[in-house]
C-alpha cells in the first residue's frame, strides 16, 4: 500500500496534460511561446522572428490555442497573440530554472 499523498490524476486531467507537454515538445511552437513570454506578437512578426512562413505559424497557433496556452486578441485588422496566462509564464520560469542548474 502507498501511503503516498500524490495520487494519479483522473484520465481526463491526464490527457489535457499531455496535450501540454506535446505542445511545448515541439521545437517551433517552443520558440513561439519564448517569443510570447515577453511581448504580444502578430502572426506576420512571430514569421519574421522565427525564419518560417505565416501558415506554418498559424497552424503551430492553433495548436497552442486549442492547448490553451496562447490566446489571441483582435487590434484592428491583426490578431495579437499572446501566452494564455500567468501559469504558462510559472512554466517558462520553472524550466529555465531547471536547466539553468548544473
Amino acid at each position: 500500500m502507498n501511503n503516498s499523498k500524490f495520487q494519479i490524476p483522473n484520465e481526463t486531467d491526464i490527457a489535457r496534460s499531455v496535450e501540454i507537454f506535446k505542445a511545448f515538445g515541439d521545437q517551433t511552437r517552443y520558440k513561439i511561446l519564448s517569443l510570447l513570454f515577453c511581448q504580444t506578437l502578430s502572426v506576420n512578426e512571430i514569421a519574421q522572428e522565427i525564419g518560417i512562413s505565416q501558415s506554418a505559424i498559424s497552424h503551430q497557433l492553433k495548436i497552442l490555442r486549442q492547448s490553451r496556452l496562447v490566446k489571441g486578441t483582435r487590434d484592428g485588422q491583426k490578431i495579437k497573440y499572446s501566452l494564455a496566462d500567468e501559469h504558462i509564464i510559472t512554466i517558462f520560469e520553472q524550466v529555465k530554472e531547471h536547466i539553468a542548474e548544473n
